[in-house]
């Protein structure tokens, strides 16, 4: 049994990533198993930049294997915002009513065929000896007109994935797993956990 610590305080982001990686030969950790937990200055540029700062922070800061993401939501007519600021997107106090909020407003204009978006993630697996591993993942859409569904966080309730009516937030958290971006990137981290550890999930 590996332990392997997940180096994000969001519980919507641990929820996915246990259910997406629930694997007999690891153990999952989260801050809440830790009296201390690290702060990041997430400065990267790029999702992978992040993703691996945040990684290789608990790794380091804990002597355990980290996984970390990064994600965010890039629409066209923003021209690819709000992108690495997708969790800030409504200023420092942002949270993920206020940055829905203000997405619908900026497109309240915008007609439907031009609210295309992509949601973006990347994983890094950052091990104490320096050794990183990286999966990528997108899905792309449409941004809804209104908030509609409470499965999900983040932007979900107002991105409409390709070939489906409803929002991310609509869906079943199994089948968001299958498609989603992050869903996508776990799918390709699962495959590099089982050849790093040789076993079979």
């Amino acid at each position: 049994m590996t332990d392997i610590v997940l180096a994000t305080k969001n519980d919507g982001k641990i929820k996915e990533i246990e259910h997406a990686l629930s694997l007999g030969f690891i153990n999952w950790l989260d801050y809440t198993d830790f009296n201390a937990w690290p702060k990041f200055d997430e400065s990267g540029d790029t999702f992978k930049a992040n993703a691996r700062i945040k990684a290789a922070g608990v790794a380091k800061y804990l002597s355990t294997p980290a996984i970390a993401d990064d994600s965010g939501l890039e629409v066209d007519e923003l021209n690819g915002m709000p992108g690495i600021l997708s969790s800030r997107f409504a200023g420092p106090d942002a949270d993920d009513a206020k940055n829905n909020r203000k997405l619908l407003e900026m497109l309240k204009d915008t007609p439907y065929d031009k609210r295309t978006a992509r949601f973006r993630c990347v994983l890094a697996l950052l091990f104490p000896n320096g050794a990183e591993y990286f999966a990528e993942g997108v899905v792309k859409g449409h941004i809804a007109f209104e908030l509609s569904g409470t499965e999900g966080f983040g932007y979900d309730p107002v991105f409409i994935p390709e070939g489906f009516e409803n929002t991310m937030a609509d869906i079943p958290l199994a089948e968001k797993n299958r498609i989603s971006h992050r869903g996508r990137a776990l799918a390709e981290m699962r495959k590099i956990l089982v050849q790093l550890f040789g076993q079979v999930a």
